[in-house]
């Protein structure tokens, strides 16, 4: 076995026996053609800093960006616009805002309306650029929303599950009781069990004496691993609540995965195999187990060490095949093929358990051993982020190589080490994480550890690099209180964990907090285990070496921008025509252009708030009108199912109940002295055995008001809601929304939704401004339905505008001139911060704040000093600070500081 002499050039480490890389070297074309892939596919992030890991309806979801590319995280100066979404447990995007970003930070918040159903949601950050890697790799987080206003029953869910032959039998037990912790008894509880799209159980019931309700079904399907059961219960003495509960697993199963390291068993070779647990809710379970070889003979035993992951050592043999007997939480057994041993190919070992170097390994396999093969040469690859920091190759003809590899040749993050054969096909693969501890030192401090209430608080902070220099760097601080706020540490999404761990691992990761609370060998082992059974995916080495991988699809978005084509009557473009845009919101506001020789025109560099609208008018070369104006729309990207599903929590409100209570009291102290501005989810309307008056230009077949339902311009239900799908849910008597699309209660088709008298497609809903609905009809009986045909079967949705036609995104007036309105940014929004040192203040309000205070645009001076104060609220308790934040070098800082309030 050969040693490797060291040569370290800037940015690269070779590990070469020659002076020099010939052109025609493997490891030569290696290099170049990542290199050539990298400068066309720079990989950019995005983190967010939220102010709280959870909300209430009516709250603001306060946000800090942070926008970073390459491997070092500097802040990124490619895209200057962020995407920024709220999105609900049917993966449907509820809101999506524009903001800015300067100089690679960005911040803004999302308005919870009172409308909005409680329930588990995400948010999803992303930028056009980021779209072309995938939306594994945008940022998304998955927080709660409560609802403890209008919210007058609390559910917590338990489940069990036994087999019967192939099938899987369900019993939830729910149990229904007051924020207040009272159960509902002996309340009547109708309820439908859905998994996936099919309706698998209609039932009803009465709770018991405890407010207990148990539901049973049985799983037909092991495809359908969750679903949700839609309960109406009617409490004594107050109107019927539904609610929506969700089945995050609709089995026991547990997928069992083994993952030698590298990638191969090969015999002969003493192999880490690392193995997975994954229960049916997508979290990890502990298991334990034995490995058997063919003869039944036991080689090895495994137990899971953290969140159903583990390691065990195991030296295949030649021809041996091997089982591993499992024992599941539940306390049954299975038998799993372990992966088949091979021959041929290599074994890549690497011991990441030095604080100073990376120690790598490589073994043949006896075929490749006893093959003689002078020239063949392998080649050794180590990237992180779009960038290579180590390439070693063996001694031609050598079978084996061991690599002693500095740390701090590396960045602190993931780094993927790949094995390659003479001709450049990747062989094996293995993660590592580098931690060399070189992130930013931050310090908060306070003038005194116990404060009183309403006493303002002053911060000092200073922020030093790991040689204790002072930085110049931008930061976000958050303040919460935890004994209405508790905060789960070990599953909270840090900057640092972000950006240097989930970002860069595709698929799900249970508690990224953990490996960065409390750093001790524990934790490292445990993230050494996570780095062999997660897989990286942000290319293919097979296209980056054949340059076959596909160009970007999306393109940096600088700036707002607004284009669109001409064409003439004949559909033919139409070259060097005068485009104008136009808009008298705010000012008027005017800007012309020219189209080029096919009839594309854009107006680059705008600056525009949303709703916004304009108007595009276009003449051709000799100021003729009869010009079409089409305007191109990209579209916002999709919601598809959520990676991180696992985090999503069925008991999300019974859960929360110091943050209900506080909430609740919050809106009643607000409404009692008068200064409340929050809109609150009404109950539902329902109009029977009443002739609705006529409305205008309705352009219902039984005429206009003949329904089972009207919703007129007048009620409340129209306002205070962002979209109209966000309305309506909740409003329509037997009627309900699956990803905003509405459904009768007793059919699996949807409704069909008639605008202004066209027929068009459900999702219609969430485009649709409620200030500019003028009437909702539902017809749901037979009577009203049959003049629809087969278009009624399954109900119809009457959707009347003001103005009696369609108010989309843009709108053809005249020839050569249309109406538009893009998205634009989201507009400007400051949290508020009592200043109780202000006599103007009224003192006598209670201050129950869930967010103490959110300070976004922190930036630390030359000495790396910066410093902001607040007031504390009426609320006794710890209160917890949160302070993160980069440098101009892209490194990374976070701090969390606590202090009493007595």
């Amino acid at each position: 076995m050969r040693h490797f002499a060291r040569l370290f050039i800037p940015g690269i480490i070779l590990v070469l026996l020659g002076s020099g890389i010939a052109k025609d070297d493997p490891i030569a074309k290696i290099i170049s053609q990542f290199k050539l892939w990298s400068s066309a596919n720079p990989q950019e992030k995005v983190y967010l800093q939220l102010d709280k890991p959870y909300y209430a309806t009516n709250d603001d979801i306060w946000f800090k960006a942070y926008v970073t590319i390459g491997s070092d995280h500097r802040l990124s100066a490619l895209s200057g616009v962020l995407n920024v979404e709220l999105i609900d447990d049917r993966d449907s995007v509820k809101q999506h805002i524009k903001l800015p970003i300067i100089s690679g930070v960005s911040w803004g918040n999302l308005s919870l309306p009172g409308t909005i159903k409680d329930g588990n949601y995400r948010v999803r950050a992303y930028t056009n650029w980021m779209r072309n890697a995938g939306r594994d790799y945008f940022f998304d987080k998955t927080i709660i929303i409560t609802n403890a206003i209008s919210n007058d029953v609390f559910i917590r869910t338990t489940y069990t599950y036994s087999r019967q032959t192939d099938r899987t039998s369900v019993t939830a037990l729910i149990n229904y009781t007051t924020l207040s912790g009272a159960p509902c008894v002996a309340s009547p509880v109708s309820y439908l069990v859905k998994l996936g799209d099919k309706n698998i159980l209609a039932g009803k019931g009465i709770t018991d004496n405890k407010g207990n309700l148990a539901v049973s079904f049985i799983n037909p399907s092991t495809a359908s691993r969750s679903g949700r059961i839609i309960t109406e219960i009617k409490p004594a003495g107050k109107k019927a609540v539904e609610k929506s509960i969700l089945i995050k697993a609709a089995s026991a199963n547990t997928d069992v995965q083994f993952f030698p390291e590298g990638g191969s068993l090969v015999s002969g070779n003493d192999t880490k195999v690392a193995f997975k647990a994954v229960g049916a809710d997508g979290l990890g379970a502990e298991i334990k187990g034995v490995v058997t070889d063919e003869s039944g003979a036991r080689v090895a035993a495994f137990t899971s060490s953290h969140l159903g992951m583990g390691v065990f050592s195991l030296k295949p043999g030649s021809g041996k095949s091997y089982k591993a007997r499992i024992t599941y939480p539940d306390g049954s057994e299975g038998m799993i093929d372990l992966p088949k041993v091979t021959n041929a190919g290599y074994s890549l070992f690497i011991d990441n358990a030095d604080s100073k170097f990376v120690h790598v390994k490589i073994l043949p396999g006896p075929l490749v051993s006893a093959s003689p093969s002078p020239n063949e040469v392998i080649t050794l690859i180590a990237q992180s982020g779009g960038t290579i920091y180590f390439a070693g190759k063996s001694e031609p003809g050598s079978k084996s190589f061991t690599a002693e590899i500095p740390k701090e040749k590396f960045p602190t993050g993931v780094v993927q080490f790949t094995l390659f054969s003479s001709s450049g096909e990747p062989l094996n693969e293995r993660l590592v994480f580098i931690q060399n501890h070189d992130q930013l030192k931050l310090e908060a401090t306070t003038t005194q550890q116990v404060y009183s209430p309403r006493q303002k608080v002053k911060v000092d902070l200073s922020a030093k690099n790991s040689d204790d220099a002072p930085v110049v760097g931008s930061f976000s601080a958050a303040v919460i209180n935890e004994a209405k706020v508790p905060v789960d540490e070990d599953s909270e999404n840090s900057i640092l964990s972000n950006l240097l761990l989930t970002s860069d691992i595709k698929g799900y990761l249970e508690k990224p907090g953990y490996y960065f609370n409390n750093e001790n060998d524990k934790t490292q082992a445990d993230l050494d285990v996570l780095m062999l059974t997660q897989g990286y995916h942000r290319f293919e080495w097979k296209r980056v070496l054949a340059g076959t991988y596909p160009a970007p699809v999306f393109q940096p978005e600088k700036t707002l921008e607004i284009s669109g084509h001409l064409k003439n009557l004949l559909g033919k473009p139409v070259a060097n025509g005068k485009v104008t845009l136009f808009s008298t919101s705010g000012g008027v506001f005017m800007i012309d252009t020219v189209s080029d020789s096919k009839g594309n025109f854009t107006f680059k560099n705008l600056v525009f708030k949303d709703s916004v609208r304009f108007v595009v008018q276009a003449r051709t070369a000799k100021d003729h009108k009869n010009v079409e104006v089409d305007i191109d729309e990209v579209k916002p990207e999709a919601a598809d199912e959520n990676k991180n599903f696992p985090d999503f929590l069925v008991n999300y409100d019974t859960g929360l109940s110091p943050f209900l209570q506080s909430s609740k009291a919050q809106y009643d102290n607000e409404v009692k002295y008068g200064v409340t501005s929050r809109s609150i989810m009404l109950k539902e309307v329902v109009v029977k055995d009443k002739k609705n008056e006529p409305l205008k230009n309705s352009s219902n077949l039984n005429g206009p008001g003949n329904a089972d339902q009207v919703i007129g311009v007048n009620d409340d239900i129209l306002s205070g809601c962002a979209n109209l799908a966000d309305c309506l849910q909740g409003r329509i008597s037997g009627v309900t929304f699956r990803n905003d699309t509405p459904f009768m209660m007793s059919s699996r088709r949807p409704m069909q939704i008639v605008l202004d008298g066209l027929f068009v497609d459900g999702s219609v809903l969430t485009n649709l401004n409620p200030a500019d609905v003028g009437s909702v009809e539902v017809l749901r009986n037979i009577q009203y339905t049959s003049i629809y045909g087969g278009h009624g079967g399954s109900g119809v949705l009457i959707i009347t505008s003001k103005t009696g036609s369609p108010d989309l995104n843009y709108r053809h007036y005249a020839p050569g001139i249309i109406s538009y309105m893009p998205k634009g940014y989201a507009k400007e929004k400051e949290f508020y911060s009592p200043k109780y040192d202000d006599p103007k203040i009224n003192a006598q309000i209670p201050d129950l704040r869930s967010t103490i205070f959110w300070k976004p645009n922190i930036v630390t001076s030359q000495d790396g000093k910066a410093s902001f104060e607040y007031f504390n609220s009426d609320e006794k308790g710890t209160y917890r600070m949160v302070i993160e934040g980069i440098d101009a070098n892209g490194k990374l800082g976070r701090f969390v500081y606590r202090y009493k309030v007595e």
